[in-house]
């Protein structure tokens, strides 16, 4: 298979925009079980503790997913593992509220499997296909799985009021299978991408930068969806138990976080044409850090809304400059070393939503399981201001 070299513009561009479409169900599947987790935990009757172990069932099953996906990715290419999750995710999705609580759970397993294989292989692809602007076009890409989020739980909401929750899993479902189906149609000529191993430098500096590099990274991967998943999973719950709130609204308020999150990766490629994308994460991550802080201080409507826009804000832009940093740092390695990071990520996106329900389960009140997102972002702040810039700029300029 030819390398990112030789892949003609035409492919080159009808993939990457195939990857975009596909994020859009993967951008709805990744946050559904936080919009439904009040119609779930009435329709089974589970506390805070109980309702938090839903998170770790569709992470630990992704989190397996993603592990293979890198196997499968350098056996059979990248479309493989994007079609392979799509159809397990329209499966998940579509029986999902068709049996017992014990089914739901497999369900969740499903889709959950389904996105740890086709949201690292749609990164990578993208990523590679365009190496001379790999901020910009992750950033869309994540802009189309934003579109996706953020239309999640308006969705459930007006599903759940009108009673009909089991035909949008049906709705989105279909719609899982028909991009699956259209990339198995992609024209034959539309080339797949098998990197080249180059020279690896050997000597004991550059050994050391590699490393450290790699422990960074790792931890910004566990950090970032393990934040997102809590922040955006639990504010519904949170704006719920505040007490003076319609339903329908408190389903709606994960859409403030998600509408901000979609805002700003579409103003990312505008704002990387005169900001470093580093600089740009850390004015990001000290946003992060206030919004989810005046969440925790919020008594109504307006308090969440202007938190979960902070927060989501601030946090958009963490996740596609981060897998670009990740490419560019590692070039030919990036594929091998993104399994393992992508495997974080999902260790993080499972156990840290899980932790907040545990912590709030303890004390009473998910204010003290607000905690957990909070410092997520304190320490992803603590990280991107490490003196790591060095290896960054030498990076940038090596041919």
């Amino acid at each position: 298979m030819p390398t990112s070299a030789s892949i003609k513009p035409a492919s080159a561009g009808s993939l990457t925009l195939a990857s975009y479409i596909s994020f859009v169900p993967i951008g709805i599947a990744t946050v559904f079980l936080g919009p439904m987790l009040p119609v779930l935990s009435e329709r089974w009757s589970m506390n805070y503790s109980q309702a938090g172990a839903l998170f770790a069932v569709q992470y630990v099953s992704s989190t397996v997913a993603v592990a293979l996906s890198g196997v499968l990715v350098t056996r059979y290419g990248f479309r493989f593992p994007i079609k392979t999750g799509l159809l397990l995710m329209a499966a998940g999705l579509a029986l999902l509220m068709t049996g017992p609580k014990q089914l739901a759970l497999l369900c969740i397993a499903a889709y959950g499997a389904g996105l740890g294989l086709a949201t690292p292989a749609g990164n990578l692809l993208v990523a590679e296909l365009n190496p001379d602007r790999r901020s910009a076009t992750l950033s869309w890409l994540n802009f189309y799985w934003s579109a996706g989020a953020v239309s999640c739980p308006f969705l459930v909401a007006y599903a759940a009021k009108v009673h009909q929750v089991p035909l949008l899993l049906a709705c989105v479902s279909a719609f899982s299978l028909v991009v699956a189906l259209a990339f198995a149609v992609l024209p034959a000529p539309i080339f797949e991408l098998a990197k080249t191993p180059g020279p690896v430098k050997t000597t004991v500096p550059a050994i050391q930068r590699k490393l450290n590099m790699f422990f960074i990274l790792a931890a910004l991967f566990f950090l970032y969806v393990g934040t997102e998943n809590a922040f955006g999973g639990w504010v519904a719950s949170f704006a719920k138990s505040l007490g003076n709130l319609p339903a329908v609204m408190a389903l709606l308020t994960p859409s403030f976080f998600y509408a901000a999150l979609t805002f700003g990766r579409c103003l990312a490629p505008i704002l990387l044409r005169n900001v470093d994308e580093i600089r740009l994460v850390q004015i990001g991550l000290v946003i992060a850090c206030l919004g989810t802080a005046g969440l925790m201080f919020s008594r109504g409507l307006t308090g969440i809304a202007v938190s979960a826009c902070a927060a989501g804000l601030g946090l958009s832009y963490v996740y596609p400059i981060t897998i670009s940093v990740l490419s560019r740092e590692f070039g030919p390695s990036s594929s091998a070393i993104a399994s393992v990071m992508f495997v974080l990520a999902n260790v993080g996106g499972g156990l840290l939503p899980w932790i907040v329900g545990i912590v709030s389960n303890r004390y009473g009140t998910l204010k003290a399981g607000l905690f957990v997102p909070l410092l997520g972002c304190a320490a992803m702040c603590a990280l991107y201001f490490r003196d790591w810039r060095p290896s960054y700029s030498t990076n940038m300029q090596s041919p």
